[in-house]
């Protein structure tokens, strides 16, 4: 949320995020508001280089261009100060010589050169080879050029390349020579005194410009090279572009407001796999290890102070290697010994219930899209009023029309969720039997509690937050209104409760705390309700292998707004680029002239043989992908990086499946009689490329294993001095044959067998600080090829 913007009269607002100057989400627009609060969380994976992530908020505006009011910008490197916690950033003033993108290839070198006299002056050869990256201008690519200067206290020497077109990886190749020193004969009088000390004073600029025409031309950004770094040697590298040194200073920047942000922001050097062999064999044998408290993958929840932590990585994994359902059965049943009253089960924030939630998260993606997508949808497009408390209701409300108003929507969800247990992916099912059972066994005389330990994942946990949340679980593309999250909060609140009847033992009303919705659910039938939840909990909670119906609706995976060049010709004869709205199903890729209109064009899942990015010299277009099936290839552009890769994702892991993929392609388009990439006339011949695709053997789930070990790796480096003293305190226990008598910083852990859990730790300890040696390895390899202003 955003606080005290200007100017200072209610304005609508929307804030976007940045990735440098390429917008890559956008929240919706805030109504009639000086301190708006947005309330939306975007996660992505990112997928380039970059060096600043920025937010800015913006005016909007029906009949001008939208105001851009402010921004706040992080440096990569800064980003780590404030992961993990919410921070209020003051707006900082938009400087057109602060907005700056891409990077610069330069070579230099430093010649002597012997005149005819005999005596020796310096020359410094410039050689500007490309730029990669520039922001598009206008929703456009620019027209770059640059100037290469060489300045110093005394003197200015500029010159100019030639302006490339409509490109943001301009290739100039163009060199320059400067003279650095004159020899001592030198007799033409000079515009400037050259002196030999000069040489430590002087330093290379070149500036980035976008060539306007008619109107003032647009810097992109800058980058200055000391001469005397050269030392008579030569050599080359790329250069991120850097604002000017008088950008964005303003001293009105305390004027514009504040924004809260909470960003997470992790990043992996990830090593060859065969360097996490030990611990990732050691972290897939924890659900071997007696007791299960003395395992690697406990005892990493165990030493961080936020368990989130090391849930997520620590699931990827178990689940990539088929290991997650022995080890959630053996710490569930930990977890059950704790468990005195069988109505607490699964209740608490424990290590079991988190890695359940995450891999409802991870593996019940589709089946939430399958099962609730529609009804949302319709819920946050039509709304219909359902308010019921007495206290919220508004002048004219009618709580009658209201309460069949949310009964219509209860009774929908609530349909749709038990008549799913077809779809439920096989795993969650394996999860749910094992907590059924471990329930069951540690209660033996509760007939209730195999359903309520199903019931307070599935209902609790999955189901009822999705439709409280929708846009978390990518059900919507953004946070609902206030009116709206009112009414998914309602129906949240009932979907939980009926959810509860098929293992509650009480009196169902008697479990309210308002009367209003006591109220509303004494129109409910129990009986009938109670009987539709028992017959859904034992079919997700059984091992029985379920076919699929050949008669089931298409899983909706993705859609948006992007362009195609046209398959066609126009009457003028040249291809165009379109704006259409896209479909993607798990039978077909569709494209529409507009939301909601029907199909102008439709590919079968199966047809699609290669899904691949493509050159941007092709149609001097950024971000831009293709479509390779029967047919010409189709070529799509995205609005920007972070949305291309999510469809190319989204397309490839739909179709990894397919009998006839291509193993080669072209990397470039067929233009004017020849593909561009290879100089092949034949516009059917085999690819020149080899395809990015693998096929892994889930199709549903992709996850890099050496990614999540470094992850977990990390954590146990980040945690190294708790572990150690975990290590001491096991020692302890083993050697005095005794529990601890004082309380110390360990008394929460879990320490159930001192002598396993010690051994486990000296592995670990073994591990991480092999691995440790092996990073410092290979950061001394990177330090040791890296060349001044190289990335």
């Amino acid at each position: 949320d955003a606080k005290h913007l200007v100017p200072n009269k209610m304005r609508d607002f929307f804030c976007t995020i940045n990735l440098d100057q390429e917008e890559v989400f956008r929240t919706q627009v805030v109504e009639k508001s000086l301190s708006p609060y947005f309330g939306e969380e975007f996660y992505f994976e990112i997928p380039r280089s970059f060096q600043w992530l920025s937010f800015y908020i913006y005016d909007k505006s029906v009949l001008q261009k939208d105001l851009r009011i402010g921004k706040v910008s992080i440096k990569k490197e800064d980003l780590c100060n404030y992961t993990g916690k919410e921070n209020w950033f003051m707006l900082q003033p938009i400087d057109s010589n602060s907005e700056v993108q891409g990077k610069v290839h330069l070579e230099l070198k430093l010649n002597e050169l012997i005149t005819d006299n005999g005596s020796v002056c310096q020359q410094l050869v410039v050689h500007l080879k490309e730029c990669h990256g520039l922001p598009l201008i206008n929703g456009q690519n620019c027209d770059p050029y640059a100037t290469v200067s060489l300045v110093g206290p005394s003197r200015n020497d500029q010159k100019k390349t030639k302006v490339k077109k409509k490109t943001s990886n301009p290739q100039f190749n163009e060199t320059f020579y400067f003279e650095v020193t004159r020899s001592s004969s030198y007799t033409k009088k000079s515009q400037f005194q050259v002196e030999e000390e000069d040489i430590e004073k002087l330093e290379v600029r070149v500036d980035l410009w976008n060539n306007g025409n008619l109107v003032q031309d647009v810097f992109l950004g800058e980058i200055k090279v000391p001469v005397k770094v050269l030392r008579n040697d030569s050599f080359q590298a790329w250069y991120l572009l850097q604002p000017r040194e008088n950008g964005n200073k303003s001293s009105k920047a305390d004027d514009l407001g504040s924004l809260r942000l909470h960003i997470c922001y992790t990043e992996d050097y990830v090593l060859p796999s065969e360097c996490y062999i030990s611990l990732r064999n050691l972290l897939l044998k924890s659900s071997d290890v007696q007791p299960i408290s003395a395992s690697a993958a406990y005892i990493l929840s165990e030493v961080c102070r936020d368990k989130y932590d090391a849930v997520l990585p620590l699931v990827r994994l178990l689940l990539h290697h088929h290991k997650l359902v022995p080890f959630v059965a053996a710490v569930a049943e930990l977890d059950l010994k704790d468990t005195q009253e069988a109505n607490t089960v699964f209740r608490g924030n424990s290590l079991a219930t988190r890695c359940v939630d995450e891999m409802m998260k991870i593996v019940g993606k589709h089946y939430l899209k399958v099962t609730l997508k529609h009804v949302i949808d319709e819920i946050c497009e039509s709304p219909k009023p359902c308010e019921i408390d007495p206290v919220k209701l508004r002048e004219g409300d009618n709580v009658e029309i209201n309460m069949e108003n949310l009964r219509y929507y209860v009774d929908k969800v609530f349909r749709e969720i038990v008549r799913s247990s077809i779809s439920c992916p096989t795993l969650m099912c394996d999860v749910f039997y094992s907590l059924r059972h471990l329930a069951a066994k540690r209660f033996p005389n509760d007939p209730h509690v195999q359903y309520s330990a199903v019931s307070s994942f599935v209902f609790l946990r999955f189901f009822a937050v999705a439709v409280v949340s929708p846009h978390t679980f990518h059900l919507r593309p953004h946070h609902p209104d206030a009116q709206t999250c009112r009414t998914l909060t309602l129906i949240s609140k009932a979907i939980q409760t009926l959810g509860s009847w098929g293992s509650l033992t009480k009196s169902k009303l008697s479990s309210f705390k308002e009367t209003f919705m006591c109220e509303f659910f004494k129109t409910f039938q129990e009986e009938k309700f109670t009987e539709s939840v028992k017959k859904f909990l034992d079919d997700v909670s059984s091992t029985e292998s379920k076919e699929p119906s050949g008669l089931s609706e298409p899983v909706h995976l993705k859609e948006g707004e992007m362009y195609k060049r046209a398959q066609g010709r126009t009457r003028i004869g040249k291809k165009n680029f379109k704006k259409r709205w896209f479909c993607l199903t798990s039978r077909e890729f569709t494209y529409h002239k507009q939301q909601d209109k029907e199909p102008i064009f439709t590919i079968p899942i199966k047809n699609i043989l290669a899904v691949e990015k493509l050159d941007e010299n092709s149609f001097n277009k950024k971000n831009m992908f293709q479509v390779l099936h029967g047919e010409k290839p189709l070529y799509i552009q995205a609005n920007n990086c972070v949305e291309a890769s999510e469809w190319i994702e989204a397309l490839c892991r739909v179709t990894r499946c397919n009998q006839k993929r291509l193993s080669f392609y072209h990397p470039s388009a067929f233009l004017n009689g020849n593909w561009l990439c290879c100089k092949a006339t034949i516009e059917n011949t085999v690819g020149c490329a080899r395809c990015t695709a693998g096929v892994p053997a889930d199709t549903q789930i992709e996850i890099d294993g050496d990614r999540e070990t470094e992850r977990i790796y990390s954590l146990f480096t980040i945690n190294m001095s708790k572990l150690q003293k975990l290590e001491e305190a096991c020692g302890s226990i083993a050697v005095y044959q005794g529990p601890r008598k004082e309380p110390d910083d360990y008394s929460n852990f879990t320490i159930e067998d001192s002598v396993a859990t010690f051994h486990t730790l000296q592995q670990i300890i073994e591990i991480v600080e092999k691995l440790n040696e092996s990073h410092e390895k290979y950061q001394k390899k990177r330090s040791s090829s890296a060349k001044y202003g190289s990335e």
